[in-house]
């Protein structure tokens, strides 16, 4: 079954929404039913948050090795998706969550009805998956650039949602752009083609071959050239936002021409989707070209 928890960006549990929630038992028996599903967080506007703002897969439930009497849902890796379009609590004054019976329930099941409800508004219409006919040079999860209803019904879909690399890349690649204002953090460049599209890219920062969450916060914002050039370990990032460049770079005259003149990267307005700290230092110590 699935489920909600909330979550606030100033909470005193030590949540990783991406690896873990911990929680009370008082919570336990509601969390246990969760096992195996996917839950959506949800921040209170209330708090400064931002609604129903994700969704993971649980994988199992611990008993908190620091904590009494708590207890950790651990995230499937990898299996961390934000959305592009926060969902609020309420819409035209009626409970997106109509099935809510504890408003105050941190951890709560959610009925399939809603949490289609949710994921439908939380991905949008930017993501569309052909599953008709496809011509030769087309793969079995091809995107396609027109836009239609995202909408799925029963339990099966959505799960092959979920778990498509197709469909979770270009959602991961909606929300980061989003964040970033269809600015390229390296260059500050934000160039939109004639169709209204941002001609940036969303790179992760831990990779997905690592099982790096589809998080805004393990992605930014980049041109292609530089994507490419970020990928490759010619650029990284340090925790001051200043850009590095590898002593690798053939033409560091150019590179600095390409790159914004005082060498620090432009970054989310809201805090909460800055680079986290643990993926910038996984990039420079595995990918970066030193």
């Amino acid at each position: 079954m699935a489920g909600v928890f909330v979550h606030r960006r100033d909470t005193h549990y030590d949540d990783k929404p991406d690896e873990r929630y911990q929680f009370p038992k008082i919570y336990l028996s509601r969390a246990a039913q969760i096992v195996g599903d996917w839950a959506v967080y949800y921040e209170p506007l209330k708090a400064g948050g931002r609604g129903f703002y994700a969704v993971a897969f649980v994988e199992q439930i611990i008993p908190d090795p620091t904590r009494a009497d708590h207890y950790l849902a651990l995230i499937r890796k990898g299996d961390y998706i934000d959305f592009p379009t926060p969902v609020p609590h309420r819409i035209d004054g009626e409970l997106v969550e109509a099935g809510l019976r504890n408003a105050q329930a941190a951890v709560r099941t959610l009925n399939r009805d809603d949490f289609v409800r949710i994921i439908n508004l939380g991905l949008g219409d930017d993501v569309v998956l052909q599953s008709q006919s496809h011509t030769p040079a087309q793969s079995e999860n091809a995107l396609f650039e027109e836009r239609a209803p995202f909408l799925f019904e029963d339990g099966e879909e959505r799960r092959k949602i979920l778990t498509s690399r197709t469909a979770r890349d270009a959602t991961f690649r909606s929300a980061v752009i989003r964040a970033y204002d269809k600015r390229c953090a390296f260059t500050g460049l934000q160039f939109i083609n004639g169709g209204g599209k941002a001609e940036v890219e969303a790179a992760h920062i831990k990779s997905v071959e690592a099982k790096g969450p589809d998080s805004i916060n393990n992605g930014i914002a980049l041109s292609r050239t530089v994507h490419w050039m970020f990928d490759r370990g010619l650029l990284t990032l340090n925790d001051d936002r200043t850009i590095r460049i590898s002593r690798h770079v053939n033409d560091i005259e150019s590179m600095e021409r390409l790159l914004r003149p005082d060498l620090r990267a432009i970054l989310p307005a809201d805090p909460a989707f800055a680079p986290r700290r643990d993926f910038l230092e996984w990039h420079r110590e595995t990918v970066f070209k030193h």
